[in-house]
């Protein structure tokens, strides 16, 4: 049996002994055996590489102004470029997967975020370090999408477990770069550039892995492989034919999300066990609007929080590589948690309790950074790295609140889409506050209150129902 209790968005698939292959040959899933073990290898290297591009310059901020010449105000438009390639290059995610198979755009991303990378800090001045910055953003949009839909196809009866995995990979990309880019900047020879150029090799690891997994979609064998209830492996092919993705594919059929009443012959079957229902029209559901917004009042914060906590630590008497490693800690709690929350999420039918946890956390960390942000520094880092985790409890939500694979990837696409619109504002509002204040004071006010709409739009995303209910 499965180690988590059944939610909407799990089937029930059994793996069945395979017939004898004509001849005594070897049983046709020997050939794939290894595709799972890949795929989670694979999952977990591209969730490494979807922060190092922020969170390695927010560390070196400072020198990067410098280096370029930027104001105050131009780096707070810096730290507002992720979530506005987030919500503009997110929403293709579906249509390339529909047409490519998310594997093969997942493995682009990661191409997009290796050169994105290794430009960037040789770029002659702002503009083409903002472009070769989208580059590398461009690969995370895409790949942010496309990961809940993967582990919704591959691993529907795990969805807790492998969404904890890769969001504490994710967790833990995020807070080695905060804390090894100053270390390793100083120990190649003092270089903010070559400080930031490290980070492609951990990208082009992502697209060694990727690679064979995308050969594998074109080649001969079996189909999609399903990870069974009973977590043996290989399980049944989706009737997808030589190609792992085809199945896939047809799970982000934009028909079906868009209530034209199509169907994927090879999606996930719903509760009844029939083949996937139609999709009804996203924009219509009260609860994708609510999470698209939970979803984007949490990517406020955290896009905040990894571009200024640093300087917040510096301008407060701590030292640069200090404040690297408290924004490390506060991004390294995402590790242990992001395997805890979601999988807690997943037996509860009402994650509301967790949202109102998490904020209050949030509440008291920002007042922690306003009144002490020294003497407190480790406590309010600690505090706003647990408020962080509102982040895989949206992304537990998303795979929670639909019952279909084609509803998955809708969903994950609007939520995310929106909510990267609606986080845009927020760092280069906090950036154009400090330089015109003077301090944190209103900054760290303005991040202490939008933790109550954040709390409120989370509680209502939480609510025990799916998108097709409320069509």
């Amino acid at each position: 049996m499965s180690d988590e209790p059944q939610t909407h968005a799990q089937t029930h698939t059994r793996a069945r002994p395979p017939a004898p292959a004509p001849g005594g040959a070897a049983p046709q899933h020997t050939a794939t055996a290894w595709f799972p073990r890949l795929l989670i290898v694979g999952l977990v290297l591209a969730a490494l590489n979807l922060r190092p591009a922020i969170t390695s310059l927010g560390a070196l901020l400072e020198e990067v102004r410098t280096g370029l010449h930027m104001s105050g105000g131009v780096a707070g438009v810096l730290t507002s470029v992720p979530p506005l390639c987030f919500a503009v290059f997110g929403i293709t995610a579906p249509r390339l997967a529909h047409r490519f198979g998310p594997g093969a755009i997942v493995f682009a991303g990661m191409a997009a975020i290796t050169a994105g990378l290794a430009i960037r800090p040789f770029a002659g001045g702002t503009i083409a370090f903002l472009a070769a910055s989208a580059l590398a953003l461009m690969g995370i949009a895409v790949s942010n999408v496309l990961m809940p839909v993967i582990v919704k196809r591959y691993f529907p009866d795990r969805v807790g477990t492998m969404t904890g995995l890769y969001s504490m990979a994710l967790a833990l990309g995020t807070s080695l770069a905060a804390a090894a880019t100053v270390p390793l900047t100083d120990t190649l020879g003092g270089s903010w550039r070559a400080g930031l150029a490290v980070w492609a090799v951990l990208g082009a690891l992502a697209v060694v892995a990727w690679f064979p997994l995308v050969r594998r979609g074109g080649g001969a064998g079996a189909g999609a492989v399903t990870v069974t209830s009973e977590g043996r492996g290989p399980g049944t092919n989706t009737g997808a034919g030589a190609d792992p993705d085809a199945g896939a594919r047809a799970g982000t059929d934009p028909g079906a999300a868009t209530g034209t009443g199509a169907r994927s012959a090879a999606g996930p079957a719903d509760r009844a066990g029939n083949a996937e229902a139609p999709v009804p029209r996203i924009t219509r559901s009260r609860t994708a609007w609510a999470l698209g917004c939970f979803f984007g009042l949490q990517a406020t914060g955290a896009y905040i929080t990894m571009g200024w906590m640093p300087q917040i630590f510096r301008d407060a008497g701590v030292s640069a590589g200090t404040a690297g490693v408290l924004l490390a800690v506060t991004m390294v709690m995402g590790v242990p948690l992001a395997f805890v929350i979601p999988r807690l999420a997943t037996r509860m039918k009402n994650q509301g309790p967790i949202v109102v946890v998490l904020g209050l956390c949030g509440m008291s960390g920002y007042a922690g950074l306003h009144f002490a942000p020294a003497a407190g520094a480790w406590a309010w880092a600690l505090l706003l790295g647990v408020s962080n985790c509102a982040f895989p409890l949206a992304l537990t939500m998303i795979g929670m609140r639909s019952r279909t694979g084609g509803g998955v990837v809708r969903l994950s696409a609007f939520a995310q889409s929106v909510g990267y619109l609606i986080s845009i504002p927020g760092p280069t509002l906090v950036g154009t506050l400090y330089e015109h204040s003077g301090g944190w004071g209103a900054p760290l006010a303005l991040m202490a209150g939008l933790m109550v709409p954040q709390v409120i739009v989370g509680i209502v995303a939480g609510r025990d129902r799916t998108i097709e209910d409320e069509g």
